[in-house]
């Protein structure tokens, strides 16, 4: 008793970062269990230890890269397991705490607000319960549709409507949620020439990776609110920002891989294959993971491409990883506003405050230096080229799941470090650095002030 008494105490101090990690972790290891169980397995199947774990890790941290395949593994009930394993780590540990706190009766305290906070990189309480709902219903209102609308369509594929029904839920979920997984065996292959099914799936990975706030704040100019549209409250700067950037980027990778495959993979393709390839493999390595081709065919110019806009990612607060688009835009902007001999950074008649800039390269600084020691590592460990080791982290990091197809190859120590890459893509880099730093202090005195040569 006395022990357990301590463990309580230690838990109850424990920072909000802190829990928030721990629910993760313990989501991990609830998945792991889920996944070994044989009924969710087809029949003569048995999974070893390190292979649930992967499959729980890259379920929950919306990833999709598999060591077994997804389709050959799991039985239906186990499909569904999995797709229900997506939204606990796609739509967030806390938004799915909140909804069943709400439909309980229970009331959320300050405590569970500011877990909520931590987990959606919010920086205000206000509203935040509001918002976790509004987020919940929007991801199940575009599932529903997604599902309906791919269901349909895949009765020109399947033999049973439960079968099209099984294929369009899980590919709906699956693309929403960016989590990459698949039950056709080969990703979106087999549907290389269906642009209706491309062309949902690309909205449906975009309406997740864009960010739970821009969706609730573009609800919220659909629905006529007043405050919406008046001179005093538009958009905010976190919308402009995330929404110019990320189809910037979607934009600069479609052109790029169209011009750097033209004479390559595309130079046999006809201009509507060019057109939806491209596209496709850009929206995707925001952090969708899906693919229309085997990722492998590309050139090298390429690949490197995809594998920068992977460490890039989603926006924050969505269901994708990376360094986030926000934090790429403030660095742009910083150098570009630097470039031009202004001492702070503005954008949108609004000025960035300089603890986010401070915070942005950070950022960037972490993960580049955790993405370059698990390229040099996994260079050493494992046997593959370098490309294949850079997508790979990338694509783990970036929590995206495309892959070169050397993930069920790699060693047990490799499949352990691309884990814990996913993990942090999923959890992100400052809630990584509060995690191990420990808890901070104020400094009680300063040194004198002395200035350094830089570049």
């Amino acid at each position: 008793m006395a022990l357990l008494g301590k463990w309580k105490s230690i838990f109850k101090n424990w920072s909000a970062i802190h829990h928030i990690v721990t629910y993760y972790l313990l989501a991990v290891i609830f998945s792991t269990i889920v996944v070994s169980l044989p009924v969710f397995h087809n029949e003569g199947i048995e999974l070893s230890l390190i292979e649930a774990m992967f499959t729980a890790v890259t379920s929950i941290s919306v990833t999709g890269l598999t060591v077994v395949s997804i389709a050959d593994t799991f039985n239906p009930a186990g499909q569904i397991a999995i797709a229900v394993i997506l939204h606990l780590g796609g739509i967030g540990i806390m938004t799915m705490g909140t909804f069943i706190w709400v439909i309980l009766g229970k009331k959320i305290g300050i405590r569970s607000r500011k877990l909520i906070m931590v987990d959606q990189n919010s920086k205000t309480l206000a509203g935040l319960v509001k918002l976790m709902l509004e987020i919940f219903k929007l991801i199940l209102v575009i599932e529903f549709i997604g599902a309906l609308i791919l269901t349909i369509h895949f009765l020109n594929y399947y033999d049973t409507a439960q079968e099209a029904l099984l294929h369009g839920i899980f590919a709906s979920i699956s693309a929403t949620t960016n989590g990459g997984l698949d039950i056709t065996g080969a990703s979106l292959i087999p549907f290389a020439e269906d642009y209706f099914v491309q062309f949902i799936n690309i909205i449906l990975i975009i309406l997740g990776a864009i960010g739970f706030p821009v969706l609730v704040e573009v609800q919220e100019v659909l629905q006529g609110k007043k405050y919406a549209f008046n001179d005093r409250h538009k958009f905010s700067l976190f919308t402009k920002i995330t929404t110019i950037t990320f189809f910037w980027l979607v934009m600069i990778g479609w052109v790029l891989i169209f011009a750097l495959e033209r004479n390559a993979f595309f130079a046999d393709k006809n201009w509507h294959e060019t057109f939806f390839y491209s596209l496709f493999q850009s929206v995707t390595s925001r952090s969708g993971g899906l693919s229309t081709m085997d990722i492998s065919e590309f050139s090298l110019p390429t690949l490197f491409l995809i594998s920068t806009l992977m460490f890039i990612g989603a926006s924050p607060s969505s269901v994708g990883g990376g360094i986030r688009t926000t934090t790429f835009a403030i660095m742009l902007l910083t150098i570009w506003n630097y470039a031009k001999g202004n001492s702070s950074v503005k954008v949108f008649g609004r000025e960035i405050d300089q603890e986010d800039i401070l915070r942005s390269f950070i950022v960037i600084s972490t993960a580049l230096m955790l993405c370059v020691s698990s390229v040099i590592i996994l260079s050493y460990t494992e046997s593959f080229s370098l490309i294949q080791i850079v997508f790979e982290v990338s694509s783990a990091f970036g929590t995206t799941g495309l892959s070169m197809g050397i993930t069920p190859e790699l060693s047990t120590f490799g499949k352990c470090l691309i884990m814990c890459l996913m993990f942090i893509g999923r959890i992100g880099i400052f809630s990584f650095l509060f995690l191990i730093r420990g808890d901070a202090s104020q400094d009680k005195f300063h040194y004198p002030t002395e200035r350094i040569i830089i570049g």
